[in-house]
Formats: structure tokens, C-alpha cells, sequence
């Protein structure tokens, strides 16, 4: 017997507003019937071919500390460089630069998004068959 993760679950301040700013990073979507509106308490985004799934739920206490499980993105176009070029745009805050860290065209940068949650964002599949 095994089990499959069914979402994944982030805790925040407001559900709504943080829902609304990962739709534009990843190109996610409401589920169909049951979108997601200001002042809801959980508010949930998918893939848009109905797969991976993002559950944001309100909580009273404020995030403390590092995460201990966050999403590493790989760019679908352009550069890895290009992505955290848009992802600032976009209101992400610049955690650390570990681009280089094993050596030149290697590594990624870690973000936060608007409530703290760290994420990294990697080269795209493009830049690591480059360097192979």
C-alpha cells in the first residue's frame, strides 16, 4: 500500500492574497467551481491540467524561522536569471545568491515570497543540458 500527496498546504496571513500572487508565478488557476474570493480562509489553485494543487490556509501565528519544505522552480522559458528577473517584479524578496556555488553557470537563488515563504528558483532544463 502507498499513499500520493493530494496537495500541498501552506500557512499564512491571508489566503486570498498570497493564492492570487502564486497563480501568477506558476500559471496556476482557481479550481473549477470553487474560486477563490477576498476574505475566504482557505483558498485552493491547481495546475491547469488539474494536477499539482496548493491549498493556502489562514492561520493566527506569524511564520517564524526558515521553512522546512519549500518549492524549488525550474523555469518552463528563458533563463533562470530571466525568472527571478520577473519573480521580483512581482513583489519576491531576495533571500540569497548561490548562483555559482559548484562552480560557473550552477546553483539558484533563494526568494521569499510576499508572507516570508522561501523558495528557490534553479536554472531552467535548457541551462543545465548547456553545461553537460
Amino acid at each position: 500500500m502507498t499513499a500520493y500527496i493530494s496537495h500541498t498546504s501552506v500557512d499564512c496571513r491571508d489566503a486570498y492574497q498570497l493564492s492570487e500572487w502564486w497563480k501568477h508565478v506558476l500559471g496556476y488557476v482557481d479550481a473549477a467551481g470553487d474560486p477563490n474570493g477576498a476574505g475566504d480562509e482557505e483558498c485552493m489553485i491547481l495546475r491547469q491540467d488539474g494536477g499539482h494543487r496548493i491549498l493556502f490556509i489562514e492561520v493566527p501565528e506569524v511564520k517564524q524561522g526558515k521553512n522546512r519544505v519549500h518549492f524549488d522552480l525550474r523555469p518552463t522559458e528563458g533563463t533562470r536569471d530571466e525568472e527571478l528577473a520577473r519573480l521580483l517584479e512581482l513583489g519576491a524578496t531576495e533571500v540569497a545568491d548561490l548562483r555559482g556555488k559548484h562552480g560557473a553557470g550552477t546553483g539558484w537563488v533563494v526568494l521569499a515570497d510576499p508572507e516570508g515563504n522561501e523558495f528557490c528558483i534553479l536554472r531552467s532544463d535548457t541551462e543545465v543540458a548547456q553545461s553537460e
